[in-house]
């Protein structure tokens, strides 16, 4: 079971990761482009750190602080661009 979900989080993570990539092609200028990317990221991010770093079985506290670090760098990131 384990194995199972580790493997679609790892297929998600490389779809986002191809997503990212096929962004850059796109015509939608560099501003709009820079935060989708870096939205992406911040996605993968939680991701690996909640499946592969197995977060969700650590302390209240880091679960916590890794949820309010994206929100606050997803917001500064879609404040800035």
């Amino acid at each position: 079971m384990k194995k199972q979900l580790n493997f679609k989080i790892w297929l998600v993570l490389l779809v986002i990761s191809i997503l990212a990539a096929l962004i850059v092609k796109l015509d939608i200028g560099l501003n709009v482009a820079a935060a989708i990317i870096l939205a992406f990221f911040m996605l993968k991010f939680l991701l690996v750190s909640f499946y592969f770093m197995e977060l969700k079985k650590a302390n209240i506290f880091w679960k916590w602080a890794v949820t309010i670090f994206a929100s606050v760098f997803l917001a500064i990131v879609l404040i800035v661009f």
